[in-house]
């Protein structure tokens, strides 16, 4: 049994924090749970039945879930934090975590309001996990009206983060013979989403990504969300989807950067040697000059990013707790920019930690027992999301020409 699945009804006593403090602290003692047994889970990338479990019965799992159904009713900056922090024990859960709550704010950015009472009531008051079959560059996943007047799902989806640890599977497809796009939230247990568990990569190697097969996945016109009458009820709100998981993927890198260092201090406090041959030979490695001019530079680098963040991460949840109505294309666009610049800074941080902590920690920290490589793979695999040299440009544009980006499936 894995230290995970050890701690899974440690709050069985426990009421559930009300303040934002609380849900931060409960945040910290998840990330200490999973930080604890993160190399083996991630060399033997079993299923994360366990971690999500320990999500669920943290309760942060229902976070942002109206108090009147059990959630936490707390708000998106809080919700960044605790990804961030989450995501320094284990890169993968926090991933999965994040984009739970993304999934479950769908229903917010396009649904009509009977369907966002219906799901929050529904995930909240039954602490429901989120995946998503959503993969815009992939038109695979075709939808018909048959006779019997609903919709059918037939396709197949490259990536579905969360796929079979979920309860709940946001599925999206384009309805034949027109370029709509319709989103429904489904069941993720059921005969026509088949699982293909193929997700075999470099990093975040529990974030349960693989394939899916969709075969005649039905819904009512009912569920499709967003639509009343078959019509689509467009406003631009529904479009900060796309800055809402880009200041996601932000603070997955930061928390995933955090702990790397953190983790290669506690190494260079008790394992690392000071170097013999010098000729200003240190009795530890704490004292040595190298050591401490790298930590010092990696670490202000990392808090520059992270208050950027903290800025960018207020900024759009504004924007996400405003009235649906009131947010602008411009609004929409100028936050958008900023988390365009919080991400890559991040990026170009995370990268430059996980690769420098082995100068820190020295030549016997490239064991594969210590693991330190998790952070730097884990931050490749997932800063090629979507190209990086695209988010330099959108800044660019808007500092050179006062542009502000295009609303599309990535900016």
């Amino acid at each position: 049994m894995t230290t995970t699945a050890t701690h899974i009804s440690r709050w069985a006593e426990q009421a559930t924090p009300t303040t934002v403090e609380g849900w931060l602290a409960r945040a910290a003692e998840v990330a200490a749970i999973l930080a604890q047994d993160q190399v083996a889970r991630d060399r033997a990338q079993a299923v994360p039945y366990a971690e999500v479990q320990l999500l669920k019965d943290s309760g942060l799992t229902t976070l942002l879930g109206p108090v009147q159904h059990g959630g936490g009713g707390q708000r998106w900056e809080t919700a960044y934090q605790i990804i961030r922090k989450v995501s320094s024990g284990d890169g993968s859960i926090g991933q999965l975590l994040a984009y739970h709550y993304l999934w479950a704010w769908a229903v917010r950015l396009v649904g009509t309001p009977a369907q966002i009472e219906a799901i929050e009531a529904l995930y909240t008051s039954q602490n429901l996990f989120f995946g998503g079959a959503v993969n815009p560059r992939d038109g695979d996943v075709t939808i018909t009206e048959e006779v019997d007047g609903k919709l059918h799902y037939n396709g197949r989806k490259s990536f579905c983060t969360g796929s079979k640890i979920s309860d709940l599977t946001v599925l999206e497809g384009i309805l034949a013979g027109t370029d709509k796009h319709i989103f429904a939230i489904v069941p993720s247990k059921q005969p026509g989403i088949i699982y293909h568990d193929d997700w075999n990569h470099l990093g975040h190697r529990l974030s349960e990504s693989g394939s899916v097969t969709i075969e005649d996945v039905v819904i009512d016109w009912s569920g499709a969300a967003g639509y009343v009458d078959k019509v689509y009820q467009d406003r631009p709100y529904a479009t900060l989807n796309l800055p809402a998981i880009q200041q996601i993927f932000t603070e997955i890198y930061l928390g995933t950067a955090q702990g790397a260092l953190e983790t290669a201090a506690t190494y260079t406090k008790s394992k690392t040697r000071a170097w013999p041959y010098g000729g200003d030979n240190k009795q530890s490695a704490t004292e040595e000059w190298y050591i401490l001019e790298a930590y010092g530079t990696l670490q202000s680098r990392l808090w520059a990013a992270q208050a950027l963040a903290d800025a960018t991460g207020a900024e759009i949840a504004q924007l996400l707790h405003a009235e649906r109505d009131s947010v602008t294309p411009q609004q929409r666009g100028e936050v958008a920019v900023r988390i365009a610049a919080a991400k890559q800074v991040a990026v170009d941080v995370g990268l430059e930690i996980g690769t420098r902590v082995f100068e820190v920690t020295g030549a016997r920290a490239t064991s594969n027992d210590v693991g330190l490589d998790i952070y730097w793979r884990n931050l490749r695999t997932h800063s090629l999301h979507d190209p990086i040299a695209y988010k330099r440009r959108e800044v660019g544009a808007y500092a050179l020409l006062g542009e502000i980006p295009e609303a599309t499936w990535y900016t």
